[in-house]
């Protein structure tokens, strides 16, 4: 006997978000994790799952959160496009997305659990205009806040835009695409927790405008989540915490504290570090007979020493590790040209931090292909970003880029992309590779710097440059205090890294990472503002010295390209069949030529001169003939009453015996043979397009303009 199946727990919450219905059901699907919600927003639906493991892994000093943004082709009707026909690894996309959702809610996680939490957000169905990422991030909030896992939300997210500089919250594909903010903003009812931006050159007063506005909505998205919470939220479970010395930490605070003081005092990292190592050699030595586990439990001990040390020194004295002054940048140098071969390279030095850029210019074709959930297919200008082990010190083999390398390209890519010129306007494809030769802090503003060094100086001729500077911040219950350019101690034992890249104009990218419960509206506006200043020095007095615009010329390396369009009827006529027309172009011209449907065509070649003789031919090719034009053709057949004349790449006509010669001609073979180059000219298109030349009236008309080749037409 079958039975049907009910589903007691099933609840349905129902609230606004922007212009649209926000829906999360419950109690249905996944009973089995921890915590597990569907949410549908429009006709995008995403279901998120909580899980934790029921004990905590062991030898780590960590929290280890996990959180998956999976694509699903079919969310969208489409069949992947692997050999395999299955999703691989994430895209890029995918993997922002869930670096966007692991941000807010990582704090809120007691610092000493250390249980497996992973986060999953699997896309089920998409619409355009509601992009699935905010409806994850509301559903992992809400599945943390039903489970019984130990946490201090919930928080919401929204997106927002700036159209016809009015704020639209939730916007449209269609508004997206007009808008000159991309904003997303996470947040609990009393602060704001996480930022990522990318903007056309937005000034600060309107980021933070929006960022005040997408708060007021979070606000009530929070309340509902936590309505959903009071009815069918679990008790949170009680967790191991993590073991910390207290006796050996108050031990050490008394004595060593001088003695780790000093080790932290200088502006050289690799000091510091020697510094740190022979102390804790010394300390291991020191207390091992009265604290057998000392081996083990050091390493948290002096964390947070060295963590009160830094904090102190900035909160009570407004002292810096390295000496500067709250809003001093950190020693710059910035150099162009390092290498023949490449088409453009900047190197970009901030202190001990340093990267290097090279950028290279590719044909249309090379634009990267996509195959994701989202709109786009492909993608011309790209920025990768890669964080070689050397880069602070450390021996470990390269096994690809992470995802930390992945959100700091994309970054970089977000604060470039503004001032990257159209396809018209430069019908390249650019690629940019940051390498992080050494890091002591805001390696992915460094890379925003050497990026625009080496589109400049490999040409681009960008809108305006760009460049990138971090804000830190400490907090002390109601004390806060921000600083710009932080350095790698700052950062690890600071509550915030703030990025912040721009021109003059404007802001074009914001990343927002924080390790406390939030920002207040007067944090936020300090951040910008000190930012800004940094970021106009940066620019004035570094980046400009080095190389003040793009160059005129492109490296004798890089590809010369050519644009032009035709009509998309000619298309056919410029391929030919089974391709033999533009075959022939190529291989005559040694050219490589692009073809879009909708008649662009992009021709590239190592020189200029081959790229104008290929451009000719495509001219020659879609031009329709009108009576009276000159052709200089090669002869193709020949007839008893005439021969017939390829006056264009696929273009014939004929010559009738009698055009051939200003007198009598017998056999056509008298005057021409095959393979010979004439010159023709346009007598008369008959009803069905044939076209009928003479040899003779071209004769006569050059003989009119003096032996002068036309310059119209080869």
């Amino acid at each position: 006997m079958i039975t049907k199946r009910e589903f007691p727990a099933q609840r349905l919450f129902s609230t606004t978000l922007g212009p649209r219905a926000l829906t999360v059901e419950t109690g249905k699907l996944a009973e089995l994790a921890g915590g597990a919600c569907l949410v549908r927003y429009g006709e995008t639906v995403v279901l998120v799952t909580a899980t934790a493991s029921p004990t905590p892994r062991q030898g780590i000093d960590y929290f280890p959160l996990s959180v998956d943004f999976e694509e699903r082709l079919y969310s969208v009707g489409r069949i992947p496009g692997s050999f395999l026909r299955r999703e691989g690894r994430p895209s890029e996309k995918a993997v922002l997305a869930s670096r966007l959702i692991d941000r807010p809610i990582r704090p809120l996680f007691p610092s000493d659990m250390r249980n497996d939490v992973a986060i999953m957000a699997t896309v089920l169905s998409m619409e355009p205009d509601c992009a699935p990422e905010i409806p994850a991030m509301i559903g992992a909030s809400v599945a943390l806040s039903i489970s019984d896992i130990p946490w201090g939300g919930p928080i919401a997210g929204v997106a927002a835009g700036l159209v016809d500089g009015r704020c639209v919250i939730s916007p449209t594909a269609a508004q997206r695409e007009q808008s000159t903010l991309s904003l997303v903003v996470a947040g609990t009812k009393e602060k704001v927790v996480m930022i990522e931006a990318g903007a056309r050159e937005v000034p600060e007063d309107a980021m933070f405008d929006t960022i005040m506005a997408a708060h007021e909505e979070i606000k009530k998205l929070v309340v509902f989540i936590e309505e959903i919470k009071a009815a069918v939220g679990r008790e949170k479970f009680e967790y191991a915490r993590a073991s910390f010395d207290g006796e050996l930490y108050e031990e050490l605070k008394a004595a060593v504290l001088d003695r780790l003081r000093a080790c932290l005092d200088t502006d050289d990292k690799n000091i510091r570090e020697e510094r740190l190592k022979a102390l804790r050699a010394e300390l291991t030595e020191e207390y091992a007979a009265r604290y057998p586990e000392v081996e083990s439990s050091l390493g948290d001990v002096l964390y947070k020493l060295q963590k009160h040390v830094v904090r102190r020194w900035l909160l009570d004295e407004n002292k810096r590790v390295d000496g500067r002054g709250l809003m001093d940048i950190r020693p710059l140098s910035a150099e162009v040209a390092l290498f023949p071969r490449a088409h453009g390279s900047g190197l970009f030095s901030r202190g001990q931090t340093q990267v290097l850029t090279v950028a290279t210019l590719g044909t249309i074709s090379d634009q990267q292909k996509l195959d994701n959930i989202f709109d786009s297919e492909t993608k011309r200008f790209m920025h990768h970003y890669n964080f070689p082990s050397y880069s602070v010190g450390e021996a470990r083999p390269s096994r690809g880029p992470g995802r930390r390398e992945i959100g700091h390209g994309a970054l970089a890519e977000r604060a470039l992309e503004p001032v990257i010129p159209s396809e018209e306007e430069f019908p390249y494809c650019i690629r940019l590779v940051s390498e992080v030769l050494s890091s002591n802090g805001s390696t992915s503003q460094g890379s925003v710097c050497g990026s625009t060094l080496a589109l400049m100086d490999a040409g681009v001729p960008i809108k305006a440059p760009v460049a990138g500077i971090s804000c830190g911040l400490v907090t002390e219950g109601d004390r806060w205090l921000t600083f710009v350019d932080i350095q790698g101690v700052e950062d690890f034992y600071g509550d915030m890294d703030f990025k912040v890249a721009g021109t003059k104009a404007g802001v074009t990218a914001i990343q927002m990472d924080l390790k406390t419960d939030g920002l207040t509206p007067e944090i936020i506006r300090s951040a910008l503002t000190i930012t800004r200043d940094a970021r106009y020095n940066i620019l004035d007095e570094v980046m400009a010295p080095c190389i003040a615009k793009p160059r005129e010329e492109l490296s004798p390396y890089a590809p010369k390209m050519i644009q032009t369009t035709i009509d998309p009827e000619k298309i056919r006529e410029v391929i030919g069949k089974g391709g033999s027309v533009i075959q022939k172009i190529t291989a005559e011209t040694g050219t490589k030529i692009d073809i879009e449907d909708d008649g662009r065509i992009f021709i590239s070649a190592p020189n200029r001169d081959d790229c104008e003789r290929a451009l000719k031919i495509i001219e020659a090719i879609v031009l329709d003939p009108k009576i009276g034009d000159l052709f200089y053709g090669r002869v193709t057949r020949l007839m008893t009453f005439g021969v017939f004349v390829e006056f264009a790449p696929g273009k014939e006509g004929m010559i009738h015996i009698s055009k051939l010669a200003p007198h009598r001609v017998a056999k056509v073979e008298d005057v021409v043979s095959i393979g010979d180059m004439t010159w023709v000219k346009v007598v008369e298109i008959d009803e069905k397009g044939r076209i009928n030349l003479s040899r003779k009236d071209a004769m006569a008309e050059l003989a009119r303009q003096g032996g002068q080749q036309p310059a119209a037409r080869t």
